[in-house]
């Protein structure tokens, strides 16, 4: 009997930003595709890959896919994945979705390991006033009226002190990654 699949979104930190990173979509699409993905798409230019793979994707696929991506491409890129359920209930928890939002100013930081209690209660709430954040399991929801560019909540300070690996995706694009995910397949 076949091992049912999962959908999954995959997100890769640091791709195509800036002139750096540079990996073409196609081109990594094939490599989630000989990694034994099925139904592999990709969603603009910066690292969203939608697939399906069998339950334990997430605990083999994200280093075998930063792994093919040195090989090829000469630089390591770190990938977090999410299965829809997952996105699906990181957005319903997102607790800077309050009537009147300004959507453009959330972000969410999706972390590949769950942050120990000591690390979370360690973090300066106060860094990057006017910023907002909260952490909620694997996810850090932000509210940043001033953008993403001018805050210090980054990936380096949050990895350092969550001892893990974020990427974040603004609203809208998380929320169009689902709305993708929810879609025939």
């Amino acid at each position: 009997m076949a091992e049912s699949k999962t959908k999954y979104v995959a997100l890769l930190r640091g791709v195509n930003v800036s002139g750096k990173n540079i990996l073409p979509m196609k081109e990594l699409a094939e490599i989630f595709r000989e990694a034994g993905c099925a139904d592999v798409s990709t969603f603009i230019q910066s690292g969203n890959v939608l697939f399906s793979a069998g339950r334990n994707a997430e605990s083999t696929l994200p280093d075998k896919i930063s792994d093919q991506i040195a090989a090829r491409f000469g630089y390591r890129i770190p990938v977090v994945l999410r299965s829809m359920e997952e996105l699906r209930r990181a957005i319903a928890a997102n607790p800077f979705l309050e009537p009147g939002a300004d959507e453009k100013a959330l972000y969410i930081y999706f972390l590949r390991e769950l942050p120990s209690e000591e690390a979370v209660a360690s973090l300066d709430a106060g860094r990057s006033a006017p910023d907002r954040f909260l952490v909620r399991g694997r996810e850090i929801y932000l509210h940043l009226p001033n953008g993403m560019a001018r805050t210090k909540l980054t990936n380096a300070w949050l990895d350092s002190k969550l001892k893990t690996v974020s990427t974040a995706r603004n609203w809208n694009t998380t929320l169009k990654l689902l709305a993708l995910m929810d879609g025939p397949g």
